[in-house]
Order: C-alpha cells, then sequence, then structure tokens
C-alpha cells in the first residue's frame, strides 16, 4: 500500500521494540496535523499493478510506527528540505512470516519489483492520476 497521509499522532495499541507506548501524543510538538505524500500516489499504485503484483492507495499509515516515521519524514522535508519529495509504503510479510497464511504475503523478489516501479515513477511523475483510489471505511 502506498500511504497518503500522515498524522501528527502517536497512538500505540502495543509498544515498540524498546517498550516505548505513547498515547494521544504528537509526533511533532505544534506539528502541523498532517502532511500528504509528495508522491504520486496513485500512478505508483497504477505501476505496481502494471508489473502484475497487487497494490492500493492507503489513506492514513495508522498512529503507530510506520506513520511516525512518515510524519517525521515529512516534517524534515517542510522545513529542512524543501523541493524533496516523499512518501511512505507499507510491504506485506514475507510468506515465511505468516505460516497460518492468515495475513497478506509477498517474496522479496515481487516486493523488489513493486519498490522499484513505485521508484521508477515516483521519480519521472510530476501529476498524479485523477482515479478513484477511495475507501469506505
Amino acid at each position: 500500500t502506498v500511504e497518503r497521509v500522515a498524522i501528527n499522532l502517536d497512538d500505540a495499541r502495543i509498544p515498540d521494540n524498546k517498550g516505548a507506548q505513547p498515547v494521544d501524543e504528537p509526533v511533532v510538538v505544534d506539528g502541523p496535523a498532517a502532511y500528504f505524500s509528495t508522491l504520486p500516489v496513485k500512478a505508483c499504485v497504477a505501476a505496481v499493478r502494471d508489473a502484475g503484483l497487487p497494490a492500493s492507495v492507503s489513506q492514513t499509515a495508522g498512529t503507530f510506527l510506520c506513520n511516525h516515521v512518515f510524519y517525521g519524514l515529512m516534517h524534515l522535508i517542510e522545513y529542512g528540505r524543501p523541493g524533496v519529495r516523499g512518501g511512505f509504503v507499507h510491504v506485506p510479510y514475507l510468506p515465511e512470516q505468516v505460516p497460518g497464511g492468515d495475513q497478506p504475503s509477498m517474496s522479496v523478489q515481487s516486493i523488489a519489483e513493486a519498490l522499484t516501479a513505485i521508484v521508477s515513477v515516483a521519480v519521472t511523475t510530476t501529476a498524479d492520476l485523477k482515479e478513484t483510489g477511495g475507501a469506505l471505511h
């Protein structure tokens, strides 16, 4: 999934690897409520699908580590690296990480192909596609 929005909120339902579990805390104190990805999100998704792999737009990176990293990146770009484009991509588990098969998974080779397609589009496309990609929930 290619993420569209990073929000200024850490609200972890489980602790991270160091045991930290922030609840209702900003990623950046006094930072804006949210940042949009500056990548052509829908064009990136289309490129992955054109490569024969599953992909979708994700409207939010959640409120745990992925969102924290995404928001931090976009804040750094906004205030320290103007003109740089940034975003976040969630990749699925490897098949061996889901022995019960109850979660989506993908081989390392397929993940690499998807990321290659995303990077290729991200560096060559300035205008995103105008097509549906919203969610009902």
